[in-house]
């Protein structure tokens, strides 16, 4: 049953907001009508974003193989989906009570302070959840201290991320229906704080002037397609023709391949793009029926995604510099002394876009450049720095990638050093 609770229905993000919106509508008493067709297109639109995903993932996993091939990198390449996958031999009892308790504590946490939040990401939660057991598990902790510490620091990070950064959200959508849910929280925070600094916020990436020539650029499909083809075309020549031809594309031309791929990342784009406006428009309004009656005056905090509709030539910057910070990554780590982070296209994609959003909300276009170029400094060196940490737990090849599962791990194995825990 608890695996059930787990895999099945709390690690399922669209099943999980699903619920949310299911009880959201029937607490509000509509019609059985609008519960049914609200519950399904909530459902439908986390589905949609998750397809949309899969697609760009896939694409984004024919690049890797390019870019290693051409360049010959060897590191570690941080991927949450991987490490948790590795770590459920071991950790996988204290990961799923850990996420289902920490779940509870932040329902408390929304009823009862003024962090008036219910994070909504499942799969971020599930990432943290394995986070949390893996580093209180090698500060020293286990059996019930480690559920009990790790469920409240959970529930303290899904309600805190959202607040550090609602005064930015609400910048970037004009209004205050919902938070951002997503474990890149501070990379938003310090891009935002870049953009406050250095940037200009008068001169957005969306006021950008286009030449009557090149119009077709404000299509942001057209946008992303054209960025992406340079991209593939340029990795796919260093690759070479004979590896592409022979191990990628079965035999197509590898030019022709290196495009469809290129077209296919801009599909998993405007398809994920179809999913967010579906599910805004749809669990906003149910999730004020939870608001109300369970933990008043609260907000639905979502996935990173639900922000690229409102600035997307920031999403396509903040891709681009977050990623141009992670190669220059790769030459500085070793040279420190800590492993190759080797810069992988979906953080840096989602991350980095999201940075790009929020730097340009304070900073206009510098914003978004200089502030997703801190983000993707912040997820080469924050991964590289918890490898160390985390010492022989052994998750070879991989780690946690977004930012916050690196501050959250570098403090707590800090603390419980300090404390003689470990």
């Amino acid at each position: 049953m608890l695996e059930l609770i787990m895999n099945d229905i709390l690690g399922t993000p669209s099943i999980l907001v699903g619920l949310f919106a299911l009880i959201g509508l029937l607490l509000q008493r509509k019609s059985s009508a609008d519960v049914v067709s609200g519950t399904l297109k909530t459902v439908m639109g986390f589905i949609i974003i998750g397809a949309g995903a899969a697609v760009l993932i896939g694409a984004l996993d024919i690049f890797s193989k390019m870019f290693d091939h051409a360049f010959h990198v060897q590191g570690v390449i941080p991927n949450n989906e991987a490490i948790v996958a590795a770590a459920q031999s071991d950790f996988g009892t204290s990961t799923a009570l850990i996420m289902v308790f920490g779940m509870v504590v932040n329902v408390l946490l929304a009823r009862f302070t003024p962090f008036k939040y219910i994070f909504l990401t499942g799969h971020h939660t599930l990432f943290m959840a394995c986070l949390l057991a893996v580093t209180l598990s090698v500060g020293g902790l286990s059996g019930f201290p480690l559920i009990l510490v790790g469920s409240i620091l959970l529930g303290v990070c899904m309600v805190l991320f959202p607040a550090l950064l609602q005064p930015y959200v609400r910048k970037i959508t004009g209004s205050d229906d919902f938070a951002i849910g997503h474990f890149g929280t501070i990379g938003y925070f310090v891009s935002a704080t870049v953009g406050k600094w250095f940037g200009n916020k008068e001169k957005t990436t969306e006021q950008i002037k286009v030449p009557k020539s090149l119009g077709f650029l404000r299509d942001t499909s057209v946008a992303v397609s054209l960025t992406m083809t340079m991209f593939f075309v340029i990795v796919a020549l260093f690759a070479g023709q004979n590896y592409i031809e022979t191990e990628l594309s079965g035999g197509s031309n590898f030019i022709v391949f290196s495009f469809i791929q290129a077209i296919t990342f801009a599909a998993g784009v405007y398809i994920i793009l179809a999913g967010v406006r579906m599910l805004i428009a749809e669990i906003v309004p149910a999730f004020k029926g939870i608001a109300d009656k369970v933990a008043p005056n609260t907000k639905p905090a979502l996935d990173c995604p639900t922000i690229f509709p409102f600035a997307p030539n920031a999403v396509i910057i903040g891709f681009l510099f977050s990623f141009l910070a992670g190669l220059l990554s790769m030459f500085l780590l070793p040279a420190l002394g800590l492993k190759v982070i080797v810069p992988g296209l979906v953080p840096h994609f989602f991350t980095g876009a999201a940075a790009g959003v929020f730097g340009n909300a304070t900073g206009g276009r510098r914003g978004a450049m200089l502030g997703s170029f801190a983000n993707g400094l912040i997820i080469s060196f924050l991964p590289a720095i918890l490898l160390v940490f985390l010492g022989d737990v052994g998750f070879e090849g991989t780690t946690f990638g977004d930012s916050d599962f690196g501050v959250v791990g570098l403090l707590i194995l800090s603390v419980m050093k300090l404390l003689g825990l470990s």
